[in-house]
């Protein structure tokens, strides 16, 4: 059957089984455009911001994981968007953006709206295509969902010329994806597994280390069984918040430069460190020569990039976690494992000797017990985005985080403006959860018109502001590292954030009282709108415990220690 470049983009669409499509239409992707008007099978979501598109179709893959969509325009359209890709290329978000592109005889003459998109997008892309002849189209879309969704995940970017949505040729969409030169390893070297389970049988001291590709892979169950089996103490990275239940007795918290003091003291006294998809980044190892220098390490990564760039690793295993550790726990039955339960006991006593906690505070909320307490009212229910600074690091560190994709976070490239966009995302993806936003009085103005979003497609989104009058993370290192110079981090110029929800036909409620939440929480949450809770915080609280740069993991600057 003859049709269309535009049509076909559709139908490969439909074929993917495509449920939603975020994205905001331009010039050059017109006509793609003409034929989702007349199409049923999937929804488009008009974002008001390609930004915001990219980050809404990044949570909506993060919590979902099924791969996200988005669509721009040329230009402005795309280089608004690269922060998205970039944003999913650091995380290994599975996401497709396609892309409008001036007619083919324009490109490279300087035409109007014309920009180098697939020049631009090859550092922050898994891969990409400029489409030069119609009759690639379906086999590009194909490879696209393919390349994006296997090995380690990743966004894939789809340029296509507005001439080629206009030509017309057969459709066929292929079953199969036949790329020679891409084949992820997903089986684990059966060898190299014997080996590291035999070490890790005859440790005194293993320590699990979960990265976000264990959440990637759907493996968490499995790593569960794993540590039920063995009784090994688990620690998590940002992006891996809710492998384990938060209640655990085998967790230990988050590691790293704003972890747990019992994590990081873990991972610095282990004598082999299992990681778990995770690619030892640089605020997680703290000094690097140093961190978890008496370990041997066993590194199971489906990307063999990742391992031995950072940490050299003793059993190195390139393969789908998933696979891999259906092979552990079946080799693990051939092997009797030391008792560690000396070993957690050491733990839970570095727990008790400087647990997180926070001095409550007089007059005004600390942020902690705002987290704290939003997990006390939501726990389960909710899915937790947010955006970056010191109220994503609160989040990971007080929120009760129950199971695999409950936390949705910028990590890798620490976006902000990230938080309500891709909780509109997660809200559409998962229409039986809470979509809970925790932002900063910084962070949320950089994609606050995505409320307006929310508003049009009910997606009630709870955004709660930590508002403490600062860029608060940048203050907090000019306090801590640069004598107190607070350059550019001011915000007391700010709106009104109650009168500025309602305007875009949410509700809003500023919160000064423990029972002011409370009620607000409960309000927001039986509303069914977007809502926001600006909460008015200590001005001057810190995220700690920290790690400052260049110091090991057990060199931690401690609450009491400032």
């Amino acid at each position: 059957m003859k049709m269309t470049g535009a049509r076909m983009v559709v139908e490969c669409l439909i074929k993917e089984q495509t449920e939603v499509v975020f994205g905001y239409p331009g010039g050059a992707i017109m006509n793609v455009y003409d034929e989702i008007y007349k199409q049923k099978s999937f929804q488009h979501i008009l974002n008001r911001h390609e930004q915001a598109s990219v980050h809404a179709a990044d949570g909506y893959a993060r919590s979902t994981g099924k791969v996200g969509v988005a669509i721009v325009t040329s230009g402005p359209g795309f280089t608004n968007a690269v922060t998205g890709l970039a944003t999913a290329f650091t995380d290994s978000i599975p996401i497709v953006v396609i892309s409008g592109q001036v007619p083919t005889m324009i490109i490279g003459t300087d035409g109007f709206q014309e920009i180098d998109a697939v020049g631009i997008s090859r550092p922050c892309t898994k891969h990409n295509f400029l489409i030069q002849d119609i009759k690639d189209l379906p086999r590009i879309m194909k490879e696209a969902f393919h390349i994006a969704s296997t090995g380690r995940p990743g966004p894939v970017h789809i340029d296509i010329p507005k001439d080629i949505t206009i030509h017309e040729a057969d459709f066929e969409y292929p079953s199969e994806v036949y790329i020679p030169t891409y084949k992820p390893t997903v089986k684990g070297n059966k060898k190299q597994v014997k080996r590291a389970i035999e070490a890790i049988s005859s440790a005194k001291k293993p320590v699990i280390y979960i990265g976000g590709g264990a959440i990637l892979a759907n493996s968490t169950h499995l790593i569960r069984e794993f540590v039920e089996k063995t009784g090994i103490p688990v620690v998590e990275t940002l992006m891996a918040r809710g492998s384990l239940e938060f209640d655990s007795p085998y967790l230990f918290g988050m590691l790293g430069m704003h972890g747990e003091y019992a994590a990081n003291m873990a991972v610095h006294e282990a004598d082999i460190l299992i990681s778990l998809g995770a690619r030892f980044d640089d605020r997680v190892t703290g000094r690097l020569d140093v961190f978890a220098s008496n370990a041997k390490v066993v590194h199971i990564d489906i990307d063999p990039a990742s391992i031995d760039k950072l940490v050299q690793a003793d059993y190195p295993i390139v393969g789908d976690l998933f696979s891999v550790l259906e092979d552990f726990l079946e080799v693990s039955s051939d092997f009797t494992f030391n008792d560690y339960s000396h070993w957690v006991e050491r733990l839970t006593a570095y727990r008790k000797k400087e647990p997180l906690r926070f001095e409550e505070g007089q007059k005004v909320l600390k942020p902690q017990w705002v987290v704290q307490r939003t997990g006390e009212l939501l726990g389960s229910k909710a899915i937790v985005s947010t955006d970056v600074g010191q109220h994503q690091m609160w989040t990971a560190q007080f929120f009760p985080f129950s199971f695999p994709r409950q936390f949705i976070t910028s990590g890798g490239l620490g976006t902000m403006g990230f938080g309500l966009p891709s909780a509109l995302g997660v809200a559409r993806g998962n229409p039986d959860k809470v979509s809970v936003n925790f932002t900063g009085d910084g962070s949320i103005l950089m994609n606050i018109q995505e409320l307006l979003t929310c508003t049009e497609y009910g997606l009630p989104v709870i955004n709660i502001i930590l508002n403490n009058n600062y860029l608060g993370m940048v203050r907090q290192w000019q306090t801590l590292f640069y004598e107190n110079r607070l350059s550019e981090t001011d915000l007391s110029m700010q709106p009104d954030f109650t009168k500025l929800v309602e305007a875009f036909g949410g509700k809003g409620y500023k919160i000064h009282t423990k029972e002011e939440f409370d009620a607000a929480v409960k309000d927001a949450v039986a509303s069914k709108k977007v809502c926001m809770l600006e909460v008015m915080i200590d001005r001057d609280e810190d995220v700690l415990p920290m790690v400052p740069n260049g110091h090991a993991l057990n060199e931690m600057t401690l609450i009491g220690d400032e």
